[in-house]
């Protein structure tokens, strides 16, 4: 557990930084770049398309774990479009919430 705790960790430091610089060198434009790169058809947006459909599941997956209260349903929909910034802090808080039990972590409200 120590392993993924530190993955999780690593993939939230070097994602909030990656994303810092990009928005400082960008701005917040993202929306019309990533679709854009959809409605061309081209690989850049097959990827698009594809993590699109891990962060719909993300989101589904938060929400379904809160038994889609509205507060679940509302981290589902930061879920969507936190991406992996926000799903690393997500299981990181929910880890120590549980003392690591990966079976309240996952099934939530069902465990």
């Amino acid at each position: 557990m120590t392993l993924f705790r530190l993955f999780l960790l690593a993939c939230l430091l070097v994602i909030a930084g990656y994303t810092s610089v990009t928005i400082a060198h960008h701005g917040w434009n993202l929306l019309p770049v990533f679709f854009g790169d959809m409605a061309a058809m081209s690989w850049p947006g097959q990827f698009n398309l594809d993590f699109f459909c891990f962060l719909l599941l993300s989101g589904l997956w938060t929400a379904w774990r809160g038994g889609f209260r509205p507060a679940a349903i509302g981290l589902g929909v930061v879920a969507v479009f936190g991406g992996m910034l926000f799903l690393s802090a997500y299981l990181l808080i929910l880890l120590a919430a549980t003392r690591g039990d990966i079976r309240r972590v996952l099934l939530g409200v069902r465990a």
